[in-house]
């Protein structure tokens, strides 16, 4: 076993029972991350390796509560139009230079300017930028901006050095230079990304690891077969149908804790060539697929019961989920009365895109043939999950299986993906309602106020459909019992600050 060589090198070299800790944690990951790079990276899994990369200007805790990270503290002017943070003055970034206010004021502009950021739309609300100082950062908006906090506990928060963006351009991310707790060394694609821990880490403390391998491993099965074979150390996102196999190995531990995010099938509507299809013309064919999938069944056949049905972006525990719109049951003949209506009465054949993992497979096999049943013919496109992602943001496709991790903030869940050229918005939807709406929610700190704007929104998508929403997962960690000290989060994060491998 791993654990057994390592102590024998620690034997033959003299090391230290604390050094014995420092060595490498491998994870293995369900996809292989986009461009390392956070103002033009978008996946799940590039946000697990971010975590290790980049620290935020905020974080969060296990219950939701931001908290500082770069940023030690903030402050709201009375009209909510000014917003003074306070920064830490030991952090420096990975190339060795300094994390200052000018280096804050650096990333906001980049973010927001950068013709290729995503992060644009989540910044919108800044207008102007000040430095006061080394230590202190001051924003005004435009308009009062109820997100911002949350959004900088994301990527929109997280601080890249200036020098070494300056030089690096667009080819960022290929050697990304952060400030986090461990450093960039090497990126295989489709085969592994490792980090080294960063000596001069302001928290460095916390950290007891020499590096962290992530290794993609699309396929469930073998990921934890890798994990049982000591290939690996831990892995994220084990499927629910192997959680009784994973409970009863004294060999793994498992942590879980319940996603903000969802699962659904995004259309395309007017995003290029894509477009010119009766899905991606007709709302009536849209709504007639929702009204073809038992989502309950979904959820018991291929997730085993462990996940929740869902038809909107946040689950049906959540304070932001409207009531009016219940999850469907499935309606086959309300199905195909809604194609003939829409002029399809023989039938209308749909190519969706999934990404090529068996979990994900089997939940389209599914769909699939529940679809069949109403007179919608799937054809699917199996693909690597970057390539998906690069030809649904070029609007190379129909219909894309595809999710969201969530956010703490119910606007991470939505504006970007549906407004008017929002940063993720694919779909390629725009309705200036939802666009009122929806940046409305945004300026108001008033839990009622903001819930009957996003409520507006939801009037008007639950119509029109631009993304079909299909259940929300709960995130689930399979660890070898050698690994002590992980954290599961809701954002379904590795942080691994206080992580380490047991003797």
């Amino acid at each position: 076993m791993r654990r057994t060589r390592t102590a024998l090198l620690a034997l033959a070299f003299g090391l230290s029972a604390g050094a014995v800790c420092a060595q490498d944690l491998r994870i293995g990951l369900q996809e292989d991350p986009d461009v390392l790079d956070p103002d033009q990276a978008r996946t799940f899994v590039g946000r697990i390796v971010f975590s290790a990369l980049c620290d935020k200007l905020v974080d969060i805790t296990p219950d939701l509560e931001i908290i500082p990270q770069l940023a030690t503290g903030w402050e709201w002017s009375e009209d909510g139009l000014t917003l003074t943070m306070t920064l830490r003055d030991d952090v420096v970034f990975h190339d060795g230079t300094p994390f200052n206010a000018e280096a804050v004021a650096y990333n906001i502009d980049r973010s927001q300017n950068l013709p290729e950021s995503r992060r644009q739309s989540e910044l919108s609300s800044i207008t102007g930028v000040e430095v006061v100082d080394d230590t202190t950062i001051r924003f005004t908006l435009g308009a009062p901006d109820a997100t911002l906090i949350a959004q900088f506990a994301d990527r929109a928060g997280m601080m890249i050095s200036p020098a070494a963006a300056e030089e690096a351009g667009l080819d960022f991310g290929l050697n990304p230079v952060c400030s986090g707790p461990f450093t960039f060394s090497e990126r295989v694609q489709q085969d592994r990304i490792v980090l080294n821990a960063f000596p001069d880490y302001w928290n460095a403390e916390a950290i007891n690891l020499a590096s962290v391998t992530f290794l993609p491993i699309p396929d469930t099965t073998v990921r934890l077969a890798n994990l049982r074979a000591g290939d690996l150390d831990m892995l994220e996102r084990l499927a629910a149908t192997d959680v009784a196999s994973v409970m009863e190995d004294d060999g793994l531990t498992m942590e879980q804790a319940v996603s903000l995010g969802y699962q659904g099938i995004t259309v395309n509507v007017a995003n290029g060539e894509g477009a010119g299809s009766p899905i991606g013309e007709s709302a009536l064919v849209r709504q007639a697929l929702s009204l073809a999938i038992d989502r309950d069944v979904v959820n018991q056949v291929v997730f085993e019961g462990a996940f929740a049905p869902g038809n909107q972006p946040f689950p049906p525990t959540s304070p932001w989920y409207d009531d009016d719109y219940p999850v469907p049951a499935r309606d086959v003949d309300a199905a195909r009365a809604l194609l003939a209506e829409a002029g399809y009465a023989d039938g209308v054949d749909v190519t969706i895109q999934v990404t090529n993992n068996p979990v994900q497979l089997q939940l389209m096999q599914v769909i699939q043939a529940m679809a069949a049943e109403a007179g919608i013919n799937i054809e699917l496109e199996a693909k690597e999950f970057a390539t998906l992602l690069s030809d649904q943001t070029a609007g190379d496709y129909m219909a894309s299986q595809i999710g969201w991790s969530g956010r703490v903030d119910p606007d991470g869940n939505i504006h970007q993906f549906v407004t008017t050229d929002g940063g993720i918005n694919d779909s390629g939807y725009s309705n200036p309602e939802v666009d009122d709406l929806l940046n409305a929610a945004r300026t108001s700190n008033d839990l009622e106020t903001r819930l009957a704007s996003y409520n507006g929104a939801a009037d008007i998508l639950m119509t029109d459909l631009p993304i079909i929403y299909l259940y929300h997962q709960v995130w689930i960690w399979a660890l070898d019992d050698s690994v002590q000290g992980f954290v599961p989060y809701p954002d379904g994060m590795i942080r691994l600050e206080g992580v380490s491998l047991a003797e």
